[in-house]
Order: C-alpha cells, then structure tokens, then sequence
C-alpha cells in the first residue's frame, strides 16, 4: 500500500467541453440544470471548488493535461501555435510503463494535429483509441455526423467547419452516423469490461457542451420541445455571419440546447459509475472529472459566480468544475476541499496512485489535499502572449492587450470582454471579480509582475512582462 492508498488502482478520467462553472445541479445556481450523475459523484467523492486549467481555450489546456507542464515550456499559447508536448512523456505512457491497460475515447485537440501525429492518442500511449482530430475540423467534433458521406454531403468547407469528418480508430477511419456521446460512453464502458488482469487508465474526453449543441437526436428535440436546426451551408452566405446568430446572444433556445447536451453527457457519466459498481470496481477505481476551460459566450454556459469566459483570464475562464472519488483511498464522503487545483496536478496525482513518481512534472500529487485537506503551497500562472494571470495566495494579477487583434476578435467574434491593463482581484473575498484593486495597490501588482516574470525564465518562456500601467 502506498502513501496515498491501496496499489494500481484502476483511473477513469472524465473531461468535457466547455461546461460552465456553474453548472452543476447540487450548486443550484439555476433549477434547469439537472446533472443528477455528476451530482453523485460529488456527493460520494470530493470537490475542488478552487480548480484551474493552464488556458482559457481547449488546445493549450489538454496539452498541459496530458503531460503535467506548463505549454509556454514549448510555446503553445494560443490556437495558432498550440502542440503536444514534445519532449517529455505523457500520462498514458507513463501509466502503461507501471502495467497498466490504457484507451482514449472523444476529442484530441492539441493543435494542428494530423493522423499519425505525436498527438494521436495511439502515438503517446493509448493502446485502444476511438477519437475525432478536432485540430482538422475547426476544433470541435460534430454531435451526430462522421462519415466520408456527411463530408461529401457537406461540401470541403462546411464539413471542415462543422466537424463531420469520419473518426478514428488507431490510424484507420471509421465512420458513425449516430449520436457521438452515447457512442463514447458505451465504448468506454466495454473497455472497462474488458478485464485481461490489468488495472486500467481510461480518458473519455467528450466533445459535449462545445457548441453547436443543437445537433441532438431527433427523439430527444422531440422529447425536449426543441426546434431543429441546420447547420451550417456553404451555400446559403458566408459563415462569420451565419455564426454570429448560432451564438449567445443571438440563439433561440440556446440555453436549452446547452442544457439538453449536458444532460446527455451526465447519463453517460452515470452509466460509467454503475458500470463500475456492477463489476465491484467502485472502491478501487480513481474517477476525476474536469473540463478542459471555463463556460463558452458561445454556447450559452454559466459560471456564476465567476466572471468572465472562455477565452479570457477572468475566474470564468479557467477556474473548472473539478471532481475526484477513490473511496479506498479516502477521496470520499461529498467533502470540499479548498486549495488552489491545476490540471498540471493530473499527470503527478495519477501517476503516484499508480505507484510510479514523476520528477518533472509543473504540478503537484493532491492525495494530501483529497485525503485530508493539505494543499499545496504554489502560485499558478498563466500566459497567451497578448494576456497573462499569477495567482499567488488570494490575490491574482490580470494583465491584458485589450487592443491586440486577439483581444478585439474575442469581443467581436465571441461576444465576451478580455479586458484591459493590469487587473487586480482578491479572488478569494471576490470571485466575482468586481472590484479592481490595482490602482490602490501598486506594491501588489509590481510583486505580481515579479512574481510572473520569474516564472517566464523558470519555464524558458522568455517574454518581458510589461511594466507600465497599461501595458
């Protein structure tokens, strides 16, 4: 028995897209919310109401999941030049060294990737894959529509911009004319099944709530009063303005759509539980849960109490529902445990549950804070090269180009306000963030930017902090 618990457990590790901070049911912030499953899994494991992702956009964000460091240390900042780590090894591989049986079902988006590369899950320790490169498909996955027919239907670019591409099984094609997150749950739950003796370390990554989260089945519009919708057609006018009004704040029913999605992706989550009951591996199985940056402007998600959204560096858009259960092992009993989470903390804390070490890894093993409420003494940072964010203790330093092109698209394409200059909360008395603090205390944000620019040259992120009041 190690440290942190019984030996190789099994892992099943849960990330979803874009759902908002806010939407969980039990926190009862909005009573058309109903995620009964997640619920469960909070009562019966542990919350971390003080998680964080490393980026407020998916492809940074998964790379650091994946391999426990900072994206900056290669570059990846934004979508344009995001990538899989390419030096270190990733969680799979580290896993599948100390015996374990590994699988990834659902969206891979670390940037541009393409079959074959680095990034697949079958070339960085997956053995059983089942996924769709959103890298190749505007980032996102289509809900009910992957096949070379769809594609053909669509016409070269709307089937890139509306994600219909076949998926794919190790390298090879495959094609699914059905709805993706029934499909993911059910091949997630065969291969937990499937036992040949081996713990296993599974990674359901569903595209659910990304948007256009109209693309529902027929039955359940029907069941819901939901009108459907087209997609996107080529054909019909160009695509920026046609997205414009398939986004908040221009979408009839959008926060049912919204809704709808994420109801389905917590059946399937429940399936996962009861699958793991029914086998007896309830006890001795690590679940976590997180999704992979804050609620989408696009998409109708919410995060209150947050402020802020996906794309910025507001609490909204990094700060994530985060839920973890490994009952053998204490991670138990609906508590909450306050201390800052990252996602870097991933790669660590299953390793170590695992019964292997990881010496290089950005993030710490939270067996201390799960089991007994120990957090780990650390600041967090953040940086897209155009905005940048520490947290250290209670206090958190915003610093954003609120006239760089980056800036100004977020605003105009994704209706949400990156902001402007430096930016000063004390996130813990206000996580809403609405009072800036920075003029009062310039002592503060100048050990801020100390603080920032330290962590630039630690990581080899060689970018000068701005100094001036506005940047």
């Amino acid at each position: 028995m190690s440290a942190s618990g019984p030996a190789r457990p099994n892992v099943l590790l849960v990330v979803s897209d874009d759902h908002g901070y806010g939407d969980l049911g039990h926190l009862g912030h909005d009573a058309a919310v109903r995620t009964p499953q997640l619920d469960r899994l909070a009562a019966s494991g542990v919350s971390c109401p003080e998680a964080y992702v490393t980026a407020p956009i998916c492809s940074p964000s998964r790379a650091a999941m994946m391999s426990g460091r900072y994206p900056q240390r290669w570059g990846a900042t934004w979508f344009d030049n995001s990538a899989f780590d390419p030096d270190g090894p990733s969680l799979a591989e580290r896993v599948r060294e100390l015996g374990y049986r590994t699988s990834y079902f659902g969206k891979v988006h670390y940037g541009h990737e393409r079959r074959g590369d680095r990034a697949c899950p079958p070339q960085h320790g997956f053995e059983q894959t089942f996924y769709g490169l959103a890298g190749q498909q505007q980032g996102r996955l289509n809900y009910l529509r992957h096949s070379s027919a769809a594609v053909e239907e669509y016409g070269p670019e709307a089937s890139w911009r509306m994600g219909v591409q076949p998926m794919l099984e190790g390298d090879e094609e495959v094609e699914l004319e059905g709805f993706l997150t029934a499909e993911l749950g059910r091949r997630a739950r065969d291969f937990v099944a499937a036992d040949d003796g081996r713990p296993f370390f599974a990674v359901v990554a569903f595209n659910a709530v990304h948007n256009f989260c109209w693309q529902l089945p027929a039955e359940e519009l029907r069941r819901r009063g939901l009108p459907a919708r087209g997609d996107w057609d080529e054909g019909t006018g160009g695509y920026a303005d046609w997205y414009d009004g398939a986004i908040s704040p221009n979408l009839e029913h959008g926060r049912g759509y919204y809704l709808a999605q994420l109801e389905l992706m917590d059946a399937e989550v429940g399936r996962l539980l009861d699958q793991l009951e029914a086998s007896g591996l309830a006890e001795d199985t690590v679940v976590v849960y997180l999704t992979d940056n804050g609620g989408s402007p696009c998409n109708y998600g919410d995060n209150t109490p947050l402020s802020g959204s996906k794309y910025t560096l507001a609490e909204g858009g990094v700060r994530v529902p985060f839920l973890a259960r490994w009952p053998a092992a204490g991670w138990s009993g609906g508590t909450e445990r306050t201390g800052l989470v990252s996602a870097l903390d991933l790669v660590p804390t299953l390793v170590a549950a695992a019964g292997g070490q990881v010496e290089d890894a950005d993030g710490a093993d939270l067996a201390p804070l799960l089991r007994d409420g120990t957090a780990p003494d650390r600041a967090l940072h953040w940086d897209c090269g155009f905005q940048w964010a520490v947290r250290c203790g209670d206090l958190k330093l915003r610093w954003v180009d609120g006239d760089s092109p980056e800036a100004r698209g977020i605003r105009q394409v994704e209706h949400a306000d990156p902001g402007h200059g430096f930016i000063l909360h004390d996130v813990a008395a206000d996580p809403g963030e609405r009072i800036d603090l920075a003029a009062g205390r310039p002592d503060e944000v100048a050990r801020l930017i100390e603080v920032h620019q330290r962590w630039r040259e630690s990581i080899g992120y060689h970018v000068a902090a701005p100094r001036g009041r506005h940047g």
